[in-house]
């Protein structure tokens, strides 16, 4: 019987950011994702994660889905044998966060959010996902495919988010922080500062890709999972 992964979706995003990880995994693990489209709370985001899965499984978050894997770790720790952390952070909201996030808010109002696949989107992407313009039709899609009032709700969810630092001295299962070169948004150093405070836990920066690694690279993010779900747990022997 294969273990669970259960694999969590950042801001604007949906099952495209892991689809193509999902199926490099399929053969050593039974692998849902979970997207956050009309939640408006992280802790509601992390209930409804421990409500639609059972027992026990492994956790994966991408974005803002690492800060929801995160508050399910701090609701139900027992029931999570191994967590990864993807293209995320810890720290609470800046004062520079905040009106950031609002214009973008009030850009998605004004003009719909088709306007954030290019003023949010492509200045995450590294400048190999950029030119794969195949994926960006697909990634500028998935993004549009969000109304602006859900857009708003995960936003709400982001501004009020807990303090997740206390969390990971906590964290007691195999852990893999993972980052890309050219992630700006999340970058490896952010990444490095989190695993020093977490036992039993592995830093992959994968080479050429930015925020949106899971797509940018599946191949290479594949391969660290597998290597991470491969790790430790009983309940993976």
């Amino acid at each position: 019987m294969k273990p669970k992964l259960v694999c969590l979706t950042g801001l604007l995003c949906d099952e495209l950011v892991w689809q193509e990880v999902a199926k490099r995994l399929e053969a050593i693990a039974d692998v849902s994702i979970i997207s956050f489209a009309g939640f408006d709370d992280l802790t509601a985001m992390a209930q409804h994660v421990l409500e639609h899965v059972h027992g026990e499984f492994a956790l994966a978050g991408h974005s803002m889905g690492a800060r929801v894997a995160l508050e399910v770790y701090r609701l139900a720790p027992e029931r999570v044998t191994h967590l990864a952390l993807l293209n995320t952070g810890v720290h609470p909201k800046s004062e520079k966060e905040v009106p950031g996030r609002m214009r973008l808010l009030e850009l998605a109002q004004e003009q719909g959010t088709k306007a954030l696949a290019v003023d949010w989107l492509r200045p995450m992407m590294s400048s190999k996902g950029l030119s794969n313009s195949a994926l960006m039709v697909k990634l500028e899609g998935m993004v549009s495919a969000y109304s602006v009032e859900q857009f708003a709700g995960q936003i709400n969810a982001l501004l009020n988010r807990p303090n997740a630092q206390a969390i990971l001295a906590t964290i007691t299962v195999p852990t893999l922080l993972l980052s890309g070169t050219e992630d700006t948004w999340s970058p490896a150093a952010q990444h490095q500062a989190m695993q020093e405070s977490i036992t039993d836990s592995e830093l992959v920066v994968v080479e050429g890709v930015g925020h949106m690694a899971p797509v940018e690279d599946p191949e290479k993010v594949a391969a660290a999972m597998q290597a991470w779900l491969e790790k430790g747990s009983k309940s993976y022997e």
